[in-house]
């Protein structure tokens, strides 16, 4: 089963596990040739999923949707139509997308997203109190999650309870996997992690945390970046602090993982640049960048590979990446 790479605590932890540094990356000078990336934040019923393959991205998880329908599409993985068969050319069709999901969002009774166009019924479980919560829990590591969904956005709806909370946190943990909050609002960033939350699944914007909240969720936390998210390039007070938190989590030791929340508004179908230029924004180097897209080891020889060039100034230039197909070393 692969990882959804929570690396805090043993019961957040699956059998694989993406460094974030020296993962066999091959550097040409001009260039480095790594794995495939990994989109940490996506919602595949909102877009065409067959576009990702033309990118560099070779794992995707998705963060709220149908369970039975992910179940079937992670069993064989995201190709596009036309790659079913060998390319005219002989050469052989792109390497399926894997994807890994968290099953359905669990939300309490008539909170977020329930009320959200781009949520239909299947893709959330409202649960009024611990029992359902132990069921809902149950049915998504049974269509194959690889964490579970919280919805805990204060600002648009009720909240679980603590008991509750805490309940499909215990849940989880005894199959394995850890809990990724969707936390908004004030204090939900830290009450989510308190409460057992060892992922969130966008960068804290609703307040600016202090140093002391940033070290306590360096500590106990990974971070799904989602920064475009806040304007699509238009960027307004949201993205300022959550790039400012970016900043200070990443400074108290922190581990981000790139995600762009794909599907929610006019976000591209792939590498998304802006993304890409948020990190930077918040101090991020391009190798921190290229960290935060967890690439594969690309040595197996069925690996996706993709080529990293350099920029004029000898930089890697991740927004150019590119997929090599058919696998092989350039």
């Amino acid at each position: 089963m692969s990882s959804f790479c929570a690396d805090r605590g043993a019961a957040d932890r699956r059998d694989v596990d993406h460094r974030d540094i020296d993962r066999g990356d091959i550097d040409h000078g001009d260039g480095v040739i790594t794995g495939g990336f990994t989109d940490w934040h996506v919602h595949l019923h909102l877009i065409d999923p067959s576009l990702l393959a033309a990118s560099p991205l070779s794992r995707v998880h998705d963060l709220g949707g149908d369970p039975s329908e992910l179940a079937r599409v992670a069993a064989g993985g995201i190709t596009p139509a036309a790659s079913a068969s060998a390319s005219p050319s002989g050469e052989d069709p792109p390497s399926p997308i894997e994807l890994l999901h968290a099953g359905a969002f669990l939300t309490p009774p008539g909170g977020y997203p329930s009320d959200r166009s781009w949520a239909p019924a299947d893709t959330y479980r409202e649960i009024g109190g611990e029992r359902e919560a132990r069921a809902a829990v149950a049915e998504m590591v049974a269509a194959g999650a690889s964490a579970i969904k919280v919805a805990s956005n204060a600002e648009a709806g009720p909240v679980f309870s603590d008991e509750v909370f805490r309940v499909i946190v215990a849940a989880a943990r005894e199959a394995g996997l850890p809990v990724v909050a969707h936390a908004e609002g004030r204090g939900e960033a830290l009450r989510a992690a308190r409460l057992g939350a060892s992922i969130l699944a966008h960068s804290p914007f609703s307040e600016r945390l202090t140093a002391p909240e940033l070290t306590e969720l360096a500590a106990t936390t990974t971070w799904i970046s989602t920064l475009d998210i806040h304007g699509w390039g238009d960027y307004g007070t949201e993205h300022a602090v959550a790039v400012a938190n970016v900043a200070g989590f990443v400074r108290a030791g922190g581990r981000l993982r790139y995600g762009t929340d794909m599907g929610n508004g006019p976000v591209p179908v792939g590498l998304n640049p802006r993304e890409l230029d948020s990190l930077a924004a918040a101090g991020l180097t391009p190798e921190q960048v290229l960290a935060t897209l967890t690439p594969a080891d690309p040595r197996p020889a069925d690996a996706t590979r993709v080529w990293v060039p350099r920029d004029e100034h000898g930089r890697l230039d991740i927004a150019a990446a590119r997929r090599l197909e058919p696998p092989g070393f350039a």
